[in-house]
């Protein structure tokens, strides 16, 4: 009796203590971020396309699609293993990634000086994909966020934080952050030109 009411009590305390609840966030927390660098290589991917299509309407811009391909390639080279990510490398690859988001803005304002862009079918679905693609990076990023604070409360709040600090020992992840310049830009109201 005494070991049927023993073994009770521990199956009461290990499904609560955090030993499944805490690599299973983290795995997700992992996983969340592979999903963010993979929206972020499916936008590359379709870059080439993109510039392509429009180096064919608008060869004046030059500079513009230069500056396209140039953070495109500086974005897909850098690497992120999500399992050994520091916040310096998180960093990092969002820096780049925030200068290719520039470099498309850049890209798509030329629609507003070329008509014949715009009109074009094939300029049209390639910018409604790279819209998509937006999206999806937006999405990623959002489910990274919530899975950083659900292994953050794991392992912060009791009772899987007396297991995190007997067992595990994690530290509290640092939450997907924009750089102090990016910040600026993002605190500012954005200008619009008819």
């Amino acid at each position: 009796m005494k070991s049927v009411l023993l073994g009770l009590l521990s199956a009461i305390f290990l499904s609560g203590c955090g030993i499944q609840s805490i690599p299973q966030a983290k795995n997700k927390t992992e996983s969340a971020l592979a999903e963010i660098t993979n929206q972020y290589k499916r936008r590359s991917d379709l870059i080439p396309n993109l510039v392509s299509t429009v180096q064919g309407y608008a060869k004046m811009e030059q500079q513009t699609l230069t500056q396209v391909t140039e953070a495109r390639a500086s974005a897909t080279q850098m690497n992120l293993d999500p399992s050994k990510a520091t916040p310096q490398q998180i960093q990092a690859f969002a820096n780049a990634q925030g200068q290719l988001s520039q470099a498309l803005g850049r890209l798509l304002m030329v629609t507003e000086n070329y008509p014949n862009l715009k009109a074009d079918q094939g300029f049209r679905d390639l910018q409604a994909q790279l819209e998509g693609t937006e999206n999806r990076i937006t999405i990623a990023r959002q489910r990274y966020i919530e899975t950083i604070e659900q292994f953050n409360n794991l392992i912060l709040v009791p009772p899987t934080s007396f297991t995190n600090s007997l067992i595990y020992k994690h530290e509290k992840m640092p939450q997907w952050d924009v750089s102090e310049a990016e910040k600026e830009k993002v605190q500012a109201p954005p200008e619009v030109k008819f």
